[in-house]
């Protein structure tokens, strides 16, 4: 049991199970838009997330510890190394101006995570930026870049299905800052530090409900009319399923509340998808 566990620990630590649900949502706007599977966005989505994850969360660590590397931290600095030739691989096979948009979501993590400026903190330490910096890149990756690398019209639905999944991502980091309310430095004024618990589920909840409404301004993108079925089926799934996580959220869970089945909800709803339902 106890090596079952440490599996488990190095497949969620090494950014393998998060990097799986920003394949997922790939693969989902490859399907609603009628894409066809794009290799080349998948493995640079898949590969670059697990190098940008780990770059956030090692990169102070690994320099302080170069010398005395733990054994787990040396096979998550050799995983992050082969996906980084990987993305590079899959870079290389993207259009151009896919190219040029991964590089803006790129330097948007290196300001996450690198002081740009004298005498500044990065990114992630701005007072109440990090939800947005986060929720954005994940819309770039999940979203604008299949869709710009297909060639595709930049429509009203591409527009609002952006709003939906920034909102989306929103609503599962603050699942995330209910979760870590009590290790997270008060400097970093989280929303749940600013408002409370209480109230931060209330405005989840409030956007889930916009989430869903967007759905009414929608305008099919696709001939089938069994595929708009399926991908407003799939917002009402994925609202309802995020809200029952959002209600049970409190800093007192487990970490893999949030880091293993909160991060699953993308990964359940593409092989819902997968199985029409």
């Amino acid at each position: 049991m106890n090596v079952l566990k440490k599996i488990l620990d190095f497949y969620i630590n090494c950014s393998i199970h998060v990097a799986l649900s920003v394949f997922a949502l790939v693969r989902i706007t490859e399907y609603i838009f009628g894409i066809k599977e794009d290799s080349a966005v998948l493995i640079f989505a898949f590969f670059g997330t697990i190098v940008g994850y780990n770059f956030v969360k090692y990169d102070a660590l690994a320099r302080i510890q170069k010398r005395q590397m733990k054994p787990q931290l040396k096979g998550i600095a050799l995983v992050s190394l082969i996906s980084l030739l990987l993305t590079a691989y899959g870079f290389m096979q993207l259009q151009w101006i896919t190219q040029i948009i991964g590089i803006v979501f790129l330097l948007l993590t290196m300001l996450y995570t690198l002081p740009f400026f004298p005498n500044k903190k990065n990114a992630r330490n701005w007072a109440g930026i990090k939800i947005y910096i986060v929720a954005l890149c994940w819309v770039g990756v999940t979203l604008v870049l299949p869709i710009v690398n297909a060639g595709l019209p930049l429509t009203s639905d591409f527009y609002l299905k952006c709003v939906q999944r920034f909102i989306l991502v929103f609503v599962l980091i603050l699942i995330f800052e209910i979760i870590d309310l009590m290790q997270d430095d008060p400097h970093l004024k989280t929303v749940p530090q600013q408002i409370g618990v209480a109230f931060t589920k209330r405005l989840g909840y409030v956007l889930l409900s916009i989430f869903c409404l967007l759905e009414l301004f929608k305008v099919n993108t696709r001939d089938s009319i069994a595929i708009a079925s399926l991908d407003c089926t799939l917002q009402c799934v994925i609202a309802l399923v995020v809200g029952l996580f959002l209600a049970f959220a409190n800093p007192y869970r487990s970490k893999y509340y949030t880091s293993f089945w909160v991060e699953s909800i993308p990964i359940m709803l593409w092989l819902l998808m997968s199985l029409k339902l």
